[in-house]
């Protein structure tokens, strides 16, 4: 079956594309090897430009206009008079945003396991029937992560990620909190995003500097000492893919984590998926379109990668960065939002 597009992958970045491209008039097909929409192992938290630019805001859990923040020699909260970050929840955003998808037209098929590319040619099992079902199309876009087939399929190596660990834990957590500790985190943080009812407690590392097991053991070595019961619940993983080196190879297309477009300093993946998609579902539509906030991304993008490269050489490295950063903090040298993807 011939379409004009095919998105292999349901996140953020595959259905803000899938909506432009349909929307255009193009037959565009996006293939989801799960079952649902939506779940993915994530804090949760976006910044408040980012929710406010691109996501629904009534898919926020909580919002929070303070952000605590704690280094190994100091502590400061970050105040505004508007939130600064939101924590979403990631079943709900999926749901809504695959409804808009459909709405402008992309036909959406989950439970469909791709196994093979060749070139603009897909073969997928459907999980459910068995069936084998092969697509052509003239523009393939990869929005299926940091293991991205599309992107094996082009020859691109994944040498840059990083490595979060979180855990849900039931309850009310009132404030979000940023740990900076070099000797367990290394260049990384540990995080507390509340959600409605939980929160999200976890920690992210670049994957270059520390093992997932050292990360996991430090992770729970700080909870145990912050009075979170994080060895009662299970914990979750996630590799994020940061090693960008492209979004176009003729007409296959990159988004997302599996163009290696989220945050190698802060983890942030949901924000750059929705840009980095509807940049690319534009470009499709219309490749005179101007791809401005995309090239606005990846300029942020690589000053966080400079920072991770910089930060992870040593301890003591990361150790003044932080400092530093939250002296700034404190002092009002620098805002918040100067290391957001979305600024």
């Amino acid at each position: 079956m011939l379409y004009d597009v095919i998105i292999i992958g349901a996140g953020p970045g595959g259905l803000a594309c899938a909506c432009i491209t349909a929307a255009h008039g193009l037959k565009t097909l996006v293939l989801e090897r799960k079952d649902t929409l939506g779940k993915k192992v994530c804090a949760g938290g976006i910044t408040w430009n980012g929710l406010l630019k691109k996501v629904p805001v009534d898919i926020s859990e909580r919002h929070f206009c303070k952000q605590h923040i704690f280094t190994r020699f100091q502590t400061t909260c970050v105040d505004s008079p508007t939130p600064i970050i939101a924590t979403v929840n990631r079943e709900k955003l999926g749901r809504e945003m695959a409804e808009k998808a459909l709405q402008a037209g992309a036909e959406i098929r989950l439970g469909c396991q791709v196994t093979a590319i060749d070139q603009n040619r897909i073969e997928c099992i459907n999980k459910k029937s068995g069936s084998h079902d092969q697509y052509s199309c003239t523009s393939l876009v990869g929005a299926d992560g940091s293991s991205s087939l599309v992107r094996r399929s082009l020859g691109l190596p994944v040498a840059a990620t990083g490595i979060g660990i979180t855990y849900q834990i039931p309850g009310d957590y009132p404030e979000m909190e940023w740990h900076f500790n070099s000797s367990l985190f290394g260049s990384g943080y540990a995080w507390v995003f509340p959600h409605r009812d939980s929160a999200s407690i976890g920690a992210y590392v670049d994957a270059r500097t520390m093992k997932a097991s050292k990360l996991k053991a430090n992770l729970l070595h700080w909870g145990k000492k912050q009075g979170y019961p994080l060895e009662q619940h299970k914990a979750s993983a996630e590799f994020i893919n940061f090693d960008f080196r492209g979004w176009r190879f003729a007409n296959t297309f990159l988004v997302g984590d599996a163009a290696g477009l989220a945050s190698g300093l802060t983890g942030e993946g949901i924000y750059p998926a929705i840009i980095s998609g509807e940049t690319i579902g534009q470009f499709i539509a219309n490749p005179g379109s101007s791809t401005a906030a995309l090239l606005n991304l990846i300029k942020n993008h690589k000053m966080h990668a400079n920072m991770v490269s910089l930060a992870g050489k040593n301890t003591i490295l990361a150790t003044l960065i932080a400092e530093i950063t939250v002296f700034g903090l404190k002092k009002k040298l620098l805002d918040f939002s100067a290391v957001e993807m979305a600024r």
